[in-house]
């Protein structure tokens, strides 16, 4: 059980604050053994509740002396218990004045104030403020800030806070001082503090008014040559909002510093972001291109955070998805027209359907709005990110862009400056589109992923082809006893005639002309719906659900001919791509169904379609092939089995029963095998077409030929054969950059060979003091599919480099081989669970947040065979039992082991 008995707080329960903080100055005296805060708090009643004490969060620190009004508080004025300060009797407008101490080298849970890398440092969202002064931690109450930190200037050269720098300056005996104001109103979650030895890259922006803008990289110094990239992605992601949605940035300065502890990505507190290192330092030679687009990515994220999240910020916790998801749709926005366009909506699919479509149908399954929780750090999940980001772009889809663009901007301008709930956003929307949008907001209050099953109806004599759809309710064990309402589903779609031509899309009861558009979005509201298109000529091919335009289960029996044209003549990339994965899971589903029967004809049929990609003019969009070619993963095919009989036509329906994971790695490496070998001349021609990408260039021409060619490599060693793996060794010796490097040895991960080992020893030998390069490291021998696996993993865990105190090291290790490697995790002997669990406990006294996120592969026992399930229920018990549990991991693992009908 946790330490204290765990509270439940509910979203029904909101009331606004009884008190106010105008203003907030805070005199910070910094030191890793005891910092001491001053914080001066102008406090004012709201006269539009009823009265109240002051309540004052706080935890893990010490209360020193208090002053109201320029006078002492004397102890039988207040009281405190060991989350709070309550005082009882204050004028309607006062100035409380409070002194605490605060330890940031003991600080292990990575909250509040605390020591990473010799340097300190904060992270208060969502409740990190409390622990370092007392102080309404609720988002609703917004404070201008103004803070003076002091420190040895020896040991902190650098101090740096939110705003604008006001003063800095000598103070006797070595030390020295910085005051920064930041004139905006923001709640306290948003305050952040930085002091250390840094150095930084500058740079200026210009803003669309002409003001001058400092821009700074702060990193260690030998780091400093990894900026770059991070501060051109900056500089990108400012001119696009002020582009696109007219959002200007504010301050004079802004700042990004990495440090090497953080429990999250990165935090976008107000003008000074507080980044994980490894979403800020990027080098050809260090870091694949995939981190460099996550850099990119992640960047421009906290940036965009700037309106949709700190000028305008969420009224309490429960609407967190206001500002992520929202954030993250603009993320997504602006990657896409930087980069690999339509493979990022794939990549954006993909984790979601691969994660979060998971966590929809599990014990965790919460709305992008929940109702209650025990712990908000849990709640910072890919529901309120991913599919939050899904929602938002469900409205674009609906209202079209033009209006949504202009309905966002409506948003900043009626919104800035205060703290809102996801209604405050509809209505904006609402105002501007002049639509009514409620009957979208059951998608805020409704777990689970609902499920489209749609038939198609060629009607010859009347040319005529009618689509009939239902909708069924999210299945979602969990909610059983709560009947789930249809949803607003805007459905893109398409249908092509035989020779792959767009038509025309006339609805029925819609008078012709020739205007009428080859793609439309249809609006599924009810359970059951048909939507028929006049002037069909000809059985039409349809694609359905473009672009993914809805976080949906889509169940349509296309056959493999028609798989076969929609991924030649699809005009939608995403949906060319999704042919490809269906027709995959199509043979997947087959031999799971029955491992005996003969799929000789259907395979070669799907191998032919899939060389009809492989030919040099492909290569102008490689990023998109190599994408297209690559297999359904394991992750993704555990997530859909119940669902793989959707995507068969004429096969028998796997069982409902629990999820075979040998059979599904099986059979997966069996179409991986064949597929290099019967397509072995192809690879290795489109390996050698590669070879000359340009080895540092980011532009998504030569990104797209180094993914390309990292697959055609890795197809190739699938064979049983010496000179296939030489060529990856060779590969990896000569290497021009880090996605080269890691892409021979992902080649050879799952091979027990001499080539492997070799380059894992060099790998290791190299990149020994670079802790991020280490980490991936980490990852690919916990992601491997070799027997010895679970041993490997023990071993590293006393391997020098290995850390429990570093979030990112026990996410390369741990967290990869509980979520990346299904077969070793799931091991039918239960000893991927024992094993995981035990890092949980070890874990849990340090750092809750990440203990608890290591704690959700273990909820999903319900998905497995009894042995499994028995397995996983004893792993959480184990979890349940420890003496001095918290809140984070108490709430995860006590969700997790309740049965469906009991959540």
């Amino acid at each position: 059980m946790p330490v204290a008995p765990a509270q439940r707080i509910y979203l029904s329960d909101y009331s606004p604050p009884p008190w106010w903080v105008d203003q907030i100055t805070l005199n910070i005296a910094l030191d890793a053994q005891q910092t001491r805060v001053l914080a001066t708090l102008s406090l004012r009643r709201n006269l539009e509740v009823p009265a109240a004490p002051l309540h004052l969060d706080g935890q893990a620190m010490r209360l020193g002396q208090l002053w109201l009004d320029g006078q002492p508080l004397p102890p039988a004025a207040y009281t405190q218990t060991p989350d709070a300060l309550l005082i009882p009797a204050l004028p309607d407008g006062c100035t409380l004045e409070i002194e605490t101490l605060v330890c940031p080298a003991d600080n292990t849970a990575l909250e509040g104030l605390y020591l990473s890398g010799g340097n300190l440092c904060t992270q208060c969202e969502a409740e990190g403020f409390r622990r370092i002064t007392y102080f309404p931690d609720r988002p609703d109450v917004m404070a201008v800030y103004t803070v003076r930190l002091e420190a040895d200037k020896r040991r902190y050269p650098v101090l740096l806070s939110n705003g604008n720098l006001q003063a800095a300056g000598e103070l006797p005996g070595g030390r020295h001082f910085a005051l920064w104001h930041d004139p905006f109103p923001k709640p306290c979650y948003l305050f952040a503090l930085v002091a250390g030895d840094l150095v930084y890259q500058q740079d200026q922006f210009i803003t669309a008014s002409g003001r001058e803008v400092t821009l700074r990289v702060y990193v260690q110094a030998h780091n400093l040559h990894q900026c770059d990239h991070a501060m051109r992605s900056l500089k990108k992601a400012m001119r696009w909002d002020e582009r696109r949605f007219g959002c200007e940035y504010d301050l004079d300065i802004y700042m990004v510093v990495a440090v090497d502890d953080f429990n999250m990505g990165a935090m976008e507190n107000k003008g000074l972001n507080i980044f994980n290192a490894r979403y800020v330092l990027a080098h050809p030679q260090t870091a694949t291109d995939e981190d460099f687009l996550n850099v990119e990515s992640v960047i421009a994220h906290e940036y965009l955070h700037n309106w949709s999240g700190n000028r305008i910020t969420c009224r309490d916790w429960f609407q967190l998805s206001l500002k992520e998801g929202l954030t993250v749709f603009r993320d997504q926005e602006f990657s896409t027209e930087q980069t690999l366009g339509a493979v990022k909506r794939i990549d954006d699919v993909q984790h979601l359907r691969d994660a979060q479509f998971a966590e929809d149908a599990g014990p965790m399954a919460h709305p992008v709005r929940p109702d209650s929780y025990i712990e908000i750090n849990n709640f910072y999940t890919l529901t309120v990110y991913e599919k939050g980001a899904e929602l938002v772009r469900m409205l674009q889809t609906l209202l079209g862009p033009a209006v949504f663009d202009a309905a966002l901007r409506r948003y900043f301008h009626d919104c800035d400056g205060q703290a809102v709930t996801v209604e405050d956003f509809i209505q904006a929307l609402e105002t501007e589109s002049q639509r009514d949008l409620s009957p979208f907001m059951p998608w805020y209050t409704q777990a689970g992923t609902p499920r489209l099953e749609i038939h198609g109806v060629y009607e010859a004599d009347r040319r005529r082809y009618c689509l009939h759809i239902t909708q069924h309710p999210a299945d979602n064990p969990s909610l059983q006893d709560m009947p789930a309402q249809p949803l607003l589903i805007p459905l893109r779609l398409a249908l092509f005639d035989l020779q792959g031509q767009a038509l025309p899309l006339r609805l029925h009861n819609e008078p012709p002309h020739s205007g009428y558009a080859t793609e439309r979005v249809l609006e599924v509201h009810a359970k059951q719906q048909q939507f028929c298109f006049e002037d069909i000529p000809t059985p039409p091919v349809p694609s359905l659900l473009r672009g993914f335009s809805a976080p949906v289960h889509l169940a349509f029996a296309y056959s493999d001919a028609q798989l076969a044209f929609l991924l030649t003549h699809d005009s939608d990339p995403f949906n060319r791509w999704e042919a490809a994965q269906r027709y995959a899971l199509r043979l997947l589903q087959a031999q799971l169904a029955d491992p005996a029967q003969d799929i000789t004809a259907e395979r070669s049929a799907w191998t032919k379609a899939i060389a009809s990609l492989l030919t040099p003019h492909q290569l102008t969009d490689a990023a998109w092939l190599a994408k297209t070619l690559t297999l359904p993963s394991e992750v993704y095919l555990i997530e859909q089995w119940r669902h793989l009989s959707a995507v068969a036509v004429n096969r028998p329906p796997l069982a409902a029963a629990a999820t075979d994971v040998e059979a599904i790695h099986r059979v997966r490496e069996q179409l991986r095998q064949h597929l290099g070998r019967a397509l072995e001349s192809h690879w290795l021609s489109l390996y050698q077409a590669t070879q000359r990408a340009n080895s540092t260039a980011l532009d998504p021409q030569h990104m797209g030929q180094r993914r390309l060619r990292n697959l055609c490599l890795s197809y190739l060693c699938t064979l049983p054969k010496a000179t296939w793996r030489e060529l990856a060794y060779t590969h990896y010796q000569h290497a021009a950059n880090m996605t080269e490097g890691l892409g021979a040895l992902q080649a050879v991960r799952d091979i027990d060979c001499p080539q492997r080992s070799a380059m894992l020893a060099d790998f290791a030998t190299r990149w020994a003091d670079d802790p991020l390069v280490m980490d991936k490291w980490f990852a690919m021998q916990a992601a491997s599919s070799l027997p010895q696996t679970l041993h490997t993993v023990q071993t590293l865990l006393h391997h020098p480099a290995f850390t429990l105190k570093n979030p990112n090291r026990v996410r390369a290790l741990i967290g990869t081989f509980a979520n990346a490697n299904p077969l070793h995790f799931h091991a039918q002997d239960g000893s991927g669970y024992a094993f995981v669990a035990e890092q949980i406990i070890a874990l849990d006294p340090r750092n809750p947040q990440i203990a608890a996120r290591l704690t959700r592969p273990l909820t999903r026992w319900q998905c497995f065979d009894t042995q499994r399930a028995h397995f996983m229920q004893a792993a959480l018990q184990r979890i349940l039992a420890q003496p001095k549990l918290s809140n984070d991991v108490y709430e995860v693992a006590r969700l997790g082991l309740q049965s469906p009908s009991a959540v």
